[in-house]
């Protein structure tokens, strides 16, 4: 079974880009990643199959995203998800095209649902990984995915 430094180390930049999801702030990005980790790590004893370990992980990353911004709006002291001025973070560091930090910022704008299947289909699951992920059925991830990408095409279209 793999420990949460290797964990950190073969997924830890892909949990930032889930974090930097749900979160425009630099400084919040990194505590909600380290609640992320935090809540990996305590997890880890219940991973039944270890080969599933991705969907595992997204799923504890995309429930604390969710859990943060439900606290956000709730207290308040921001918009959760809305027109927030895109703030250079270090995951467009990584990002080399304007382009994709156009898209970035789109999916940002996305409602959470639709916004969670992008990001997993950005990490490269499939279909039923991103299910197994998210705790919805199959055919619903693809519904959703053609619903985000039909919204993102209309906003980068409009920029």
């Amino acid at each position: 079974m793999m420990g949460l430094q290797e964990i950190i180390s073969a997924y830890g930049r892909a949990l930032a880009r889930v974090a930097s999801a749900y979160e425009a702030d630099p400084s919040l990005q990194e505590d909600l990643l380290q609640d992320i980790l935090m809540a990996i790590h305590g997890a880890l004893p219940a991973l039944k199959d270890p080969g599933r370990i991705a969907p595992f992980i997204f799923r504890i990353a995309h429930n604390r995203g969710v859990n943060h911004v439900v606290r956000r709006v709730a207290d308040r002291k921001a918009p959760a998800g809305g027109e927030e001025a895109l703030v250079p973070t270090p995951e467009q560091a990584l990002l080399e095209s304007e382009r994709s930090a156009q898209l970035i910022a789109a999916i940002r704008r996305l409602p959470l649902p639709y916004r969670q299947v992008m990001m997993l289909v950005l990490e490269e699951l499939s279909y039923p990984e991103i299910a197994e992920a998210l705790g919805i059925t199959t055919s619903n991830v693809g519904v959703r995915v053609n619903r985000a990408k039909a919204q993102l095409k209309a906003m980068l279209d409009h920029e």
